[in-house]
């Protein structure tokens, strides 16, 4: 695991259908404010270049494509997404400790090493949905059996919700990432994340960073939203 500087602790999620909209909306942000996320909708529709083109604007850029496949392929892909300049890559969790432990040794390997993270129970995913692929338990139980798995395999943290984040701060330690999305601002809308928290309380409750897209991509003034949020958490020090 690496020491990781938590400030911007905000990372704007690109969720666009095209390079266009999402350039406007990067033109007008600072990388010393926030960082951003490529998903896999972005990146499968623009590629490397797009990915490339945003960490030559000086943006710490999270590639969220989330890998879960035979080891060897995934800590391929990893590698490749070092090559591209991001400065954080993840993978599923219930990929299992081979998968995660032949990853992170591949990234130790390369002079530009970005952060591994590891996705436990996705935010949309209820107690129903999760019983239906036949995980046994809440969603917060199945959090923390990841998250200690992921520890053990040496990654640098996961992605949760911010409602496990409490649960699962005190068993990782401060060194372990905790990256939240389900967050939304009090006057937003839930969208389709079922199990959310304001900025602040995702902070308060243990999470390191906010990933947060459409109260600031679809805002009527995406800059000013940013800035909402930001003065919303600027109180908080860990």
């Amino acid at each position: 695991m690496t020491d990781v500087a938590r400030d911007p602790r905000i990372i704007v999620a690109l969720d666009y259908p095209a390079a266009a909209p999402a350039l406007d909306l990067v033109s007008g942000l600072d990388p010393a404010s926030c960082r951003l996320k490529v998903g896999k909708e972005m990146f499968t529709r623009l590629g490397p270049a797009f990915v490339e083109q945003l960490v030559g604007r000086g943006f710490d850029v999270f590639l969220d494509l989330k890998f879960h496949d035979i080891p060897n392929t995934v800590a391929a892909a990893c590698a490749a997404a070092a090559d591209l300049g991001v400065w954080m890559v993840n993978l599923h969790a219930s990929g299992g400790r081979k998968m995660m432990t032949t990853a992170r040794e591949r990234l130790e390997s390369l002079s530009h090493r970005p952060l591994l993270i590891a996705v436990t129970i996705l935010t949309s995913l209820g107690e129903k949905d999760i019983a239906e692929v036949g995980f046994v338990g809440a969603p917060a139980d199945n959090v923390v059996r990841l998250a200690r798995l992921t520890r053990e395999s040496g990654l640098d943290g996961i992605v949760c919700s911010p409602l496990e984040a409490a649960e699962v701060r005190p068993l990782v330690g401060r060194d372990f990432l905790l990256v939240t999305p389900g967050v939304r601002p009090a006057s937003a809308a839930r969208d389709d994340q079922k199990r959310v928290m304001t900025p602040l309380d995702a902070l308060n409750n243990g999470a390191d960073m906010l990933v947060i897209g459409r109260p600031i991509t679809a805002a009527d003034d995406p800059q000013a939203s940013l800035e909402r949020i930001q003065r919303e958490i600027a109180g908080f020090r860990r």
